[in-house]
């Protein structure tokens, strides 16, 4: 299991204002997304996320989160934007993942669903190629986002698995139960999004310094 951290390490997620990027790093979150997925509502464009990316302490990681880019609009994101991690979160294959990470030369952080107890094992195909994963709760069918639905998954799924990456929590946490998370799972990283917003890509300053906090046992 993956060893208990007393401060995890935390990512806010899905960030697209100056004030939220400010209120992140200022809280001590160690990593900071950015959405490039037109349906979503936390979309930002290559040069917002410029703008934004310039405002982050160098002590903070700069994460792009994509779905099924291709390597076009790869090729302008990573030229354009000072990014510290790629993260997959579409449908791409371990080859597509080893393919980008050989590219670009960052880090691949591949975002996996969980659902149920057979979906455990693509984390295992993926972290032979990936440098993180990101352990998700598994979208519904019918859902137009691939992540930053609110959902949580059964956290027990976890609980006494372990990989040969660095793996990150992340689906419907909130400053009310990352602790709680933590605890069940192990996990030394968490991300969140829509679980510090006051609507739809609508993040909350006050939110987000109470998970940073929340999630390191404060």
């Amino acid at each position: 299991m993956q060893r208990m951290n007393a401060t995890p390490s935390v990512k806010i997620c899905g960030l697209s204002e100056a004030a939220h990027v400010r209120a992140a790093a200022q809280a001590g979150a160690d990593y900071v997304g950015f959405v490039f997925f037109a349906k979503s509502p936390r979309n930002v464009s290559v040069p917002q996320a410029k703008a934004l990316a310039a405002l982050v302490p160098d002590s903070v990681r700069k994460v792009a989160l994509v779905v099924n880019a291709d390597n076009a609009f790869l090729d302008v994101l990573v030229a354009e934007v000072p990014l510290d991690m790629l993260q997959l979160h579409g449908s791409e294959t371990p080859a597509r993942v080893a393919e980008v990470k050989a590219r670009y030369g960052l880090p691949v952080m591949k975002a996996v669903g969980v659902g149920a107890s057979e979906d455990l094992a693509a984390l295992d195909s993926y972290a032979a190629v990936a440098d993180q994963l990101l352990v998700d709760a598994k979208p519904p069918k019918d859902a137009q986002l691939p992540g930053g639905n609110g959902l949580a998954f059964d956290w027990r799924l976890i609980a006494d698995r372990d990989w040969s990456v660095p793996w990150m929590l992340a689906g419907g946490l909130n400053p009310k139960n990352v602790a709680e998370a933590v605890r069940l799972t192990g996990a030394g990283q968490v991300d969140v999004s829509s679980g510090v917003e006051s609507g739809p890509g609508a993040k909350n300053e006050t939110l987000i310094a109470a998970f940073v906090n929340a999630a390191r046992g404060g």
